[in-house]
């Protein structure tokens, strides 16, 4: 039955059963008296309560949907209302859940596109410093050591420390060419590219160890970028906010494929919203299928968990 008529008949139902008592046996002296007022008074507050009690049976509904309306996230798929009632209100919900489902079907599909255009515009960058400002600087070197070997002795040093500016430049171009495009990913592979990421990160005041089985199912290339990507930025923000002084980066074979564990002993996260950085975590998990949880660690700080699942290991 359509809402509007179910409204209208419950509080015709209502009306209806006041008009009765109006019009029939019962009747009301001047002045009222005490029991009448008493019979009156309860018919009225029965009638509200059973109108209230059957409005908000009929309108539960709605309220749920009123709920995941302002509680949904689009970073956080799946999430579906039941229809378990019928007529307008169970096409409203089937309506609403539908349109999750095209919602999260365009959002992933538009966050594939704008990841895949990064990481070519990473790779271009990356390409660039290498190619251009790396050999340009490498050019400087060269001629700066020339010029150091043909100048008087009371220059050399000066000469000799604009030289260890250059390679110290050189070195920060290189370093901020690996981080945008990894390119040992490619050459050697996810465990050696997480091996590698976890000595770039290490420094006197933060240590990082890595646990990684040995051997991993095959994965496809965007799995292992995305598992890459989130431990490149699990660890730059380990390394920003959390002011840990331990850190451990494990890639582990789990039931349903392959699960990578950032744990640290900082401070935690706490009730701070999440930023761009995790934000384009989830992005990229659900580029792959992957379910991504962030929260406290065991022992404190903060845990990462990103689920890769790999068919063939499910069949």
């Amino acid at each position: 039955m359509p809402l509007f008529w179910r409204i209208f008949l419950l509080n015709a139902v209502v009306l209806v059963t006041a008009a009765a008592l109006l019009l029939g046996p019962v009747t009301v002296s001047t002045p009222v008296l005490l029991t009448e007022a008493a019979v009156l008074t309860g018919g009225l507050a029965a009638m509200l309560i059973a109108n209230a009690l059957l409005l908000r049976v009929g309108l539960a509904p709605l309220q749920r949907l009123t709920r995941a309306m302002t509680t949904t996230d689009l970073l956080r798929p799946g999430r579906r209302l039941a229809v378990d009632s019928q007529g307008e209100i169970a096409e409203l919900i089937a309506t609403f859940n539908a349109m999750l489902d095209r919602l999260e079907h365009e959002r992933a599909t538009s966050s594939a596109r704008a990841l895949s255009a990064q990481e070519a515009e990473r790779r271009r960058i990356a390409q660039e410093l290498h190619d251009e400002v790396g050999q340009t600087l490498t050019a400087v070197l060269l001629e700066l050591k020339r010029v150091a070997d043909h100048a008087p002795p009371e220059m050399r040093g000066e000469l000799h420390q604009v030289q260890e500016t250059t390679r110290v430049s050189l070195d920060e171009i290189r370093r901020i060419a690996r981080r945008l495009r990894p390119g040992v990913l490619d050459e050697l592979g996810l465990a050696k590219a997480l091996r590698a990421l976890t000595t770039e990160f290490t420094s006197p005041g933060l240590s990082v160890q890595h646990r990684l089985d040995a051997e991993l199912p095959p994965l496809g290339h965007d799995a292992e970028l995305v598992l890459y990507r989130v431990a490149q930025e699990g660890l730059t923000n380990t390394v920003r906010h959390s002011r840990a002084q331990h850190a451990e980066l494990a890639l582990r074979l789990t039931p349903a494929g392959v699960g990578l564990r950032i744990r640290d002993d900082g401070r935690g996260i706490g009730d701070a919203p999440e930023g761009a950085g995790i934000r384009g975590m989830r992005e990229r998990a659900l580029l792959i299928g992957a379910d991504l949880t962030l929260g406290p660690g065991p022992r404190g700080g903060t845990e990462i968990s990103l689920d890769v699942p790999v068919p063939d290991r499910n069949g």
